[in-house]
């Protein structure tokens, strides 16, 4: 059994629930990727998975993982041809995708399955839509991520491994494809598997409001957005676009705009107008 996940924060919580349950016991593999954001234009070839990790360079570059595409920690394309020797060494073996309910999750999904049409009956999905779980103190509540659930709760979880049909083989590739050839930027989970799409600067607008008349660490500012906007993307993406507002000369600077850690922003100030 190997078992999918796409947040780092999902493989420890998964691997916990293995010591209560043996049948769980499985190889956990990451897709390291945020499929969420960013360029999907061809994005099953060289071209296009080259042309991602150029726009993954400008979007963290001077920022905290400045060179982290060149490092060779993300490289999903060699994470799925992996998985694709493993189903066809090993008859035997099968694949168990856990995605929650959260855009990046189901965007990962959609650019895994597509690529594993050929092995259909092994290839099962536990997708956590609108599922109530018991947290650890007892309480009911609907899980956004696959990491906020308590290790027992993912022994009760297993039960909702099916395969993925030969129906969704055919349509959710076709979806996703048609996502791909939009060519926009930033993907947003509507309800079920149901993503939509907007463009580049669709977080700015929020995040341009939490910046204030007083100095803040651009961290902070990232940290607000991530805690409390109704729609929210990782750290990084959400640095590069308020540097991009910066370079638009939007708000005053003190620092160097490099690390989230290393400027702070506040709105311009006014500029008195003559008398």
């Amino acid at each position: 059994m190997i078992h999918i996940v796409f947040q780092e924060a999902d493989i420890a919580a998964l691997e916990k629930s293995f010591e209560l349950d043996e049948t769980l016991q499985g190889a956990v593999i990451q897709i390291k990727d945020d499929y969420a954001v960013g360029p999907l234009t061809n994005i099953y070839t060289e071209e296009g998975i080259e042309a991602r990790k150029q726009w993954w360079r400008e979007v963290l570059a001077g920022g905290d993982y400045d060179g982290h595409v060149d490092t060779g920690v993300v490289e999903d394309a060699k994470t799925v041809a992996n998985l694709k020797e493993r189903l066809d060494n090993n008859p035997e073996e099968f694949i168990w995708i856990w995605a929650a309910q959260n855009k990046h999750d189901v965007s990962g999904y959609y650019w895994l399955m597509s690529q594993l049409k050929d092995y259909q009956g092994r290839i099962f999905i536990l997708y956590l839509n609108n599922l109530p779980f018991l947290n650890e103190k007892g309480n009911l509540f609907y899980p956004v991520n696959l990491f906020e659930i308590p290790a027992r709760e993912f022994v009760k979880a297993k039960k909702l491994a099916r395969e993925i049909t030969p129906s969704e083989f055919e349509v959710d590739p076709d979806e996703w494809t048609k996502l791909c050839n939009e060519n926009k930027g930033v993907r947003l989970l509507e309800g079920g598997k149901k993503l939509v799409q907007e463009e580049d600067d669709f977080y700015d607008a929020v995040l341009k409001n939490l910046v204030t008349a007083d100095w803040q660490k651009a961290s902070k500012v990232i940290h607000t957005h991530l805690t409390k906007a109704k729609h929210t993307t990782g750290d990084m993406y959400l640095l590069w676009r308020l540097k991009l507002m910066i370079a638009q000369d939007m708000f005053d600077v003190q620092g160097t705009a490099g690390k989230m850690k290393e400027f702070e922003v506040k709105q311009k100030a006014q500029t008195p107008s003559a008398p």
